[in-house]
Protein backbone atom coordinates (compact mmCIF):
# COMPACT_ATOMS: atom_id res chain seq x y z
CA UNK A 1 0.00 0.00 0.00
CA UNK A 2 1.40 3.37 -1.01
CA UNK A 3 1.80 6.20 1.46
CA UNK A 4 -0.02 9.38 0.50
CA UNK A 5 1.81 12.52 1.62
CA UNK A 6 -0.36 15.44 2.72
CA UNK A 7 0.83 19.02 3.01
CA UNK A 8 0.65 20.25 6.59
CA UNK A 9 -0.42 23.68 5.38
CA UNK A 10 -3.66 22.02 4.28
CA UNK A 11 -4.39 21.17 7.92
CA UNK A 12 -3.74 24.78 8.94
CA UNK A 13 -6.43 25.93 6.54
CA UNK A 14 -9.05 23.51 7.88
CA UNK A 15 -8.82 24.34 11.57
CA UNK A 16 -7.33 26.77 14.03
CA UNK A 17 -4.07 24.84 13.87
CA UNK A 18 -2.54 21.62 12.57
CA UNK A 19 -3.23 19.69 15.75
CA UNK A 20 -6.92 20.51 15.79
CA UNK A 21 -7.42 19.21 12.24
CA UNK A 22 -5.40 16.06 12.86
CA UNK A 23 -7.30 15.27 16.06
CA UNK A 24 -10.64 15.78 14.29
CA UNK A 25 -9.58 13.47 11.45
CA UNK A 26 -8.29 10.83 13.87
CA UNK A 27 -11.50 10.85 15.89
CA UNK A 28 -13.50 10.45 12.69
CA UNK A 29 -11.24 7.55 11.66
CA UNK A 30 -11.96 5.86 14.99
CA UNK A 31 -15.71 6.28 14.42
CA UNK A 32 -15.43 4.75 10.96
CA UNK A 33 -13.32 1.89 12.30
CA UNK A 34 -15.91 1.11 15.00
CA UNK A 35 -18.68 1.06 12.38
CA UNK A 36 -16.65 -1.32 10.22
CA UNK A 37 -15.97 -3.60 13.21
CA UNK A 38 -19.67 -3.78 14.05
CA UNK A 39 -20.64 -4.52 10.46
CA UNK A 40 -17.90 -7.15 10.11
CA UNK A 41 -18.86 -8.90 13.34
CA UNK A 42 -22.52 -8.97 12.32
CA UNK A 43 -21.72 -10.52 8.96
CA UNK A 44 -19.25 -13.06 10.36
CA UNK A 45 -21.67 -14.01 13.14
CA UNK A 46 -23.90 -15.67 10.57
CA UNK A 47 -21.11 -18.10 9.68
CA UNK A 48 -19.84 -18.85 13.17
CA UNK A 49 -22.80 -20.97 14.18
CA UNK A 50 -21.19 -24.37 14.28
CA UNK A 51 -22.71 -27.76 14.62
CA UNK A 52 -21.20 -30.38 16.87
CA UNK A 53 -19.35 -31.98 13.95
CA UNK A 54 -17.54 -28.73 13.11
CA UNK A 55 -15.64 -28.30 16.35
CA UNK A 56 -12.16 -28.47 14.82
CA UNK A 57 -10.32 -25.17 14.76
CA UNK A 58 -8.61 -25.93 11.45
CA UNK A 59 -11.85 -25.71 9.47
CA UNK A 60 -11.92 -22.65 7.22
CA UNK A 61 -15.32 -21.47 6.23
CA UNK A 62 -15.11 -20.21 2.61
CA UNK A 63 -17.98 -17.76 3.13
CA UNK A 64 -16.27 -16.27 6.17
CA UNK A 65 -13.02 -15.99 4.24
CA UNK A 66 -14.85 -14.24 1.40
CA UNK A 67 -16.29 -11.66 3.83
CA UNK A 68 -12.84 -11.10 5.37
CA UNK A 69 -11.26 -10.49 1.97
CA UNK A 70 -14.06 -8.08 1.07
CA UNK A 71 -13.37 -6.02 4.20
CA UNK A 72 -9.61 -6.02 3.53
CA UNK A 73 -10.21 -4.43 0.11
CA UNK A 74 -12.11 -1.50 1.60
CA UNK A 75 -10.30 1.81 2.05
CA UNK A 76 -8.68 2.30 5.42
CA UNK A 77 -10.55 4.44 7.97
CA UNK A 78 -7.76 7.03 8.07
CA UNK A 79 -7.93 7.45 4.29
CA UNK A 80 -11.69 7.92 4.44
CA UNK A 81 -11.43 10.45 7.29
CA UNK A 82 -8.72 12.47 5.52
CA UNK A 83 -10.76 12.41 2.30
CA UNK A 84 -13.77 13.75 4.22
CA UNK A 85 -11.59 16.49 5.69
CA UNK A 86 -10.14 17.43 2.30
CA UNK A 87 -13.56 17.68 0.67
CA UNK A 88 -15.12 19.68 3.53
CA UNK A 89 -17.44 16.85 4.59
CA UNK A 90 -15.97 16.69 8.09
CA UNK A 91 -17.14 19.24 10.60
CA UNK A 92 -16.49 19.50 14.29
CA UNK A 93 -17.35 21.72 17.17
CA UNK A 94 -16.17 22.13 20.71
CA UNK A 95 -18.22 21.01 23.63
CA UNK A 96 -19.57 23.91 25.56
CA UNK A 97 -18.78 23.66 29.26
CA UNK A 98 -21.89 23.20 31.30
CA UNK A 99 -22.59 26.00 33.68
CA UNK A 100 -22.86 24.78 37.22
CA UNK A 101 -25.42 26.61 39.30
CA UNK A 102 -24.02 27.88 42.57
CA UNK A 103 -25.25 25.93 45.58
CA UNK A 104 -28.34 27.37 47.15
CA UNK A 105 -27.77 28.87 50.52
CA UNK A 106 -30.31 27.89 53.08
CA UNK A 107 -32.08 30.72 54.81
CA UNK A 108 -30.34 31.02 58.11
CA UNK A 109 -31.76 32.89 60.98
CA UNK A 110 -29.72 35.86 62.06
CA UNK A 111 -27.82 35.35 65.27
CA UNK A 112 -28.76 37.65 68.13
Amino acid sequence: MAIKPIDLEFFNQKGKNVHESIVAASKRARQINEDIKIEFNQRVEMFTIKTESETEENDVNPDQLKVSLEFEKRPKPTDVALDELMHNRLQWKYKQPEEVAPPKEEDSEPAD
